[in-house]
């Protein structure tokens, strides 16, 4: 058996923000979806703190039973993974941290967006820095993958380190995903009509959602398509790009799109079985078009910065896949899974960028460069900091 006891051969860019973070709050909240490194990074970055694990059972009792005699064994801190299994946690942490302000004291992990931040809301607002962890970023690669192979494969730290083909990886990811978090939000009695119903959101990858039509292709009604959309978003396995705000005199979309946190769960659930399927696949555009937008929300959560991205549609049918909303102006992205730029490439940002104030248009597509065309910045995934 290949035992690995060295730590994880991935350096974490957001280890900088939590530093900052516990150096200015005395609790530091790192979430984000299951297996993607919140733990081993909480752990690696502060080893002197001591470790408890929330999601044993043992130590849950522990913790209902008499919270604050608990908690009197980490008055010095600790580091308290999967707090969204005791939530009440948290109030009881108020009390000590009022008590004594020291920083960097208490490291809490969550791996549901809803359940954490309506607590830390409740519980601890002003006192903590939160940081958002999704799986590994293509700049934390040490070796990089070809595109095809990073979308099939995705980025989940344990699957790369322990070599891990994907089939190995996901279907259990999903399975338990299912067992933990959905029962635990919501009360599901068929995960079979579940399982379809998260198949038929891979199949809808970067479209824009209509849930009329996901409901009844999963024979459930509107109201329970709502709710497993809910689940889903909180428990960081999807996540939407909302449509434009503003309002230029056109017939904008009011529908959002979905995407994945992970491309590689995609894939599993539309059954890819390699990295070559994807040359041929129906959602191949759409594949590229996810990992471009989750790169850069990586990016930005990595440095602390509040990802303000949206996308256009209006009557006439012209699309920017992504508006990203910066100091003094606005990004304004095309994202082309093609190798060679086509002039029509630039035909919607041409017609639309005079609508936005101040504004920086960019391609990204496969060609692996940095180049001006037109007004336009050509980018490809290897190239994506200098969108700033």
């Amino acid at each position: 058996m290949n035992i690995k006891t060295q730590s994880p051969l991935y350096h974490r860019t957001a280890t900088a923000l939590i530093l900052r973070y516990a150096d200015i709050y005395p609790a530091v909240v790192i979430n984000g979806p299951r297996q993607s490194g919140k733990t081993t990074l909480a752990r690696t970055t502060f080893p002197h703190l001591p470790y408890v694990s929330l999601e044993d059972l043992d130590t849950q009792i522990s913790f209902q039973s008499d919270p604050r005699g608990f908690l009197i064994n980490y008055q010095n801190g600790a580091i308290f993974d999967e707090v969204q299994h005791t939530p009440t946690l948290l109030s009881y942490l108020q009390g000590i941290i009022d008590n004594s302000l020291v920083n960097g004291r208490f490291i809490i992990t969550g791996s549901q967006n809803f359940t954490l931040n309506q607590n830390i809301t409740q519980s601890l607002a002003g006192r903590v820095g939160q940081v958002t962890l999704l799986p590994l970023s293509y700049e934390e690669f040490n070796q990089k993958p070809n595109i095809n192979e990073y979308i099939f494969t995705g980025s989940y730290p344990r699957l790369h380190y322990n070599h891990m083909r994907p089939e190995e990886f996901y279907p259990a990811y999903i399975n338990t995903y299912i067992e933990r978090d959905v029962r635990q939000l919501r009360n599901i009695s068929n995960l079979s009509t579940f399982k379809t119903f998260l198949k038929l959101c891979a199949g809808r990858i970067g479209q824009e959602l209509n849930i009329n039509d996901l409901s009844r292709d999963a024979d459930i009604d509107h109201k329970t398509a709502i709710g497993w959309l809910s689940v889903l978003e909180a428990s960081y396995i999807i996540f939407f790009l909302n449509p434009h705000h503003e309002n230029f005199n056109k017939r904008l979309t009011k529908m959002k799109k979905l995407y994945f946190y992970d491309t590689g769960i995609a894939a599993s659930l539309l059954n890819l079985n390699s990295p070559d399927d994807l040359a041929v696949h129906f959602a191949r555009g759409a594949f590229f078009e996810n990992l471009i937008i989750i790169e850069l929300l990586k990016r930005r959560f990595n440095k602390g910065s509040v990802a303000q991205f949206s996308f256009w549609r209006d009557s006439a049918k012209r699309e920017i896949d992504l508006i990203e909303e910066r100091a003094g102006g606005y990004n304004l992205i095309e994202i082309k899974s093609n190798h060679t730029l086509k002039s029509n490439h630039l035909t919607n940002l041409k017609a639309l960028h005079s609508l936005f104030h101040n504004p920086r248009l960019y391609i990204v597509y496969r060609a692996p460069q940095a180049n001006i065309l037109e007004k336009a910045t050509l980018l490809s995934l290897e190239t994506l900091d200098k969108i700033t």
